[in-house]
């Protein structure tokens, strides 16, 4: 019971062993015993010089003895402040470690137990720190690299769609922007008859037919695993195969060519129903090994691709006519089940010493797509 547990505690506080026990001892010396030592020498013997002296010496005696026990518990007392005082100060670290009396030591070992959990409080306190400095290294450092990867994007979102640059990102493989030989496809698309338009036109239109036009074109560019290489004028430049795709990359850039013509007939047949003019375009496509890499200088550069296969693939589009896609032998050899094609006659090249032989794509009759048509909406 809980009365039984202070009684016994109570108890611990009443031998000599405790300060209050000795409390008793000194009530005795000093005041029971000099009584009792009176009473006696008063009631049953003369009173002379000698007795007064023994008397005083009995007296002396017991204030000496109850005073040295009173100033031994004020010495563990003052011992106790002074233990507690350094470790207060810094100047000493627990526990307090003294000989004293049953009270004084409970204190000193209550005073240890609070040291104990406070220097557990500090460890973990310490460790808690260590945990959110990591913490927050962690956040600072994933917060960098969102930084990065925004950085990334943006300057991806330059040469490839927004839904290419996720998986670039994600690649565990080396990005493409290094420079190197590699077979890619090139793509060149031109508007034909543009200039006779544009001078029929005010010049904020033809930026704004221009900037529709671009828009549309890069999205079918970007839908089928291209990059967008430049705009010259009037015209496009794509490259495909530099981005992994479950399709070859000549395949992908004759799909995305059929995409842009369909979608070029769609803004004829429009215009045609605003009575406004309209425009064609020819595409020419060729595959073949080419340098690319980052061209340019400090200030301002370019990831491209120059070489021979670049050059037949711009001579192929400017053979093209309007509504017409123009592909090389390579890119034919490399899709021969997937296109029905229509041989041409070979052309000549500036310093080529052998013809070139190209091929048309045969494409089916115009009107037979919507979905990419939407898109010219003004």
């Amino acid at each position: 019971m809980v009365w039984v547990e202070a009684f016994m505690a109570r108890l611990r506080y009443r031998n000599f062993s405790s300060f209050s026990g000795k409390s008793w001892l000194v009530l005795i010396l000093l005041g029971i015993c000099p009584l009792l030592t009176s009473v006696y020498l008063f009631t049953t013997a003369e009173i002379d010089s000698f007795k007064v002296i023994v008397f005083s010496m009995f007296v002396l005696s017991y204030i000496i003895i109850g005073f040295s026990l009173l100033r031994h518990t004020s010495d563990q007392l003052a011992k106790l402040a002074r233990e507690t005082e350094d470790i207060k100060a810094g100047l000493k670290e627990g526990p307090v470690i003294i000989k004293a009396d049953k009270e004084i030591s409970d204190i000193a070992d209550n005073f240890n137990a609070v040291l104990r959990d406070l220097d557990d409080a500090k460890k973990n306190v310490k460790e808690q720190s260590v945990k959110l400095m990591a913490y927050a290294r962690d956040l600072t450092q994933s917060y960098e690299k969102s930084k990065n990867e925004e950085r990334l994007r943006s300057r991806l979102s330059r040469y490839v769609g927004e839904h290419v640059v996720e998986k670039l990102i994600n690649s565990k493989k080396e990005m493409f922007f290094e420079n190197e030989r590699k077979e890619v496809t090139v793509l060149f698309a031109d508007i034909r008859s543009f200039t006779t338009i544009a001078e029929s036109m005010a010049a904020e239109d033809v930026v704004s037919m221009l900037n529709n036009f671009f828009s549309i074109m890069g999205k079918i560019i970007f839908e089928h695993n291209g990059i967008l290489d430049k705009f010259i004028g009037d015209q496009i430049m794509a490259i495909f195969g530099l981005i992994a795709s479950e399709s070859p990359a000549p395949s992908d850039a004759i799909k995305a060519a059929l995409e842009m013509q369909n979608a070029a007939e769609a803004l004829i047949n429009k215009k045609q129903t605003q009575n406004t003019q309209g425009f064609e375009i020819g595409i020419g496509i060729n595959t073949g090994t080419a340098i690319v890499g980052n061209i340019g200088f400090e200030s301002r550069i370019d990831y491209t691709a120059i070489g021979d296969s670049v050059n037949i693939a711009a001579r192929l589009q400017q053979l093209a006519k309007g509504g017409e896609i123009i592909i090389g032998e390579l890119t034919h050899s490399q899709t021969l089940s997937s296109f029905p094609t229509q041989l041409r006659d070979e052309i000549f090249l500036k310093n080529m010493a052998h013809p070139i032989q190209c091929y048309n794509i045969l494409r089916e009759s115009s009107g037979q797509t919507e979905s990419p048509l939407l898109l010219f909406a003004e």
